[in-house]
């Protein structure tokens, strides 16, 4: 992976310098609407803190604000209205998976039925 960015486009939502369409945030992480979704529902959630690039970039020690943000990533999911039908959440590690942003973040998913990936 390569070094953290602090000019890469989540850090500067963080920073308030680009606008973003929020739905959430609290003292760890920002969830905003994707600008390009995959679908009807497309929100991304990145923990406020600045330096971790990828899942590939965690260590053990990053494992309880990891599982936080898993957690905020249902609640979010819960408020949208997907938690009856289901969805998706999403993390993408490197070129391969086309990750776009050298930012750790997790995708949710859903407001229609998803391909099967697995």
């Amino acid at each position: 992976m390569t070094d953290y960015d602090p000019g890469n486009i989540f850090a500067r939502i963080l920073r308030n310098e680009v606008p973003s369409a929020r739905v959430y945030e609290d003292d760890e992480f920002v969830a905003f609407k994707d600008i390009a979704p995959k679908a009807p529902v497309h929100i991304l959630v990145i923990p406020r803190h600045e330096g971790t690039t990828a899942p590939s970039a965690l260590l053990e020690s990053d494992a309880g604000w990891m599982g936080r943000m898993v957690v905020a990533a249902t609640k979010i999911a819960r408020a949208e209205g997907l938690d009856e039908r289901g969805y998706r959440l999403v993390m993408n590690s490197g070129p391969d998976a086309h990750q776009e942003v050298q930012h750790i973040h997790l995708h949710i998913l859903g407001g229609k039925s998803l391909d099967s990936m697995a």
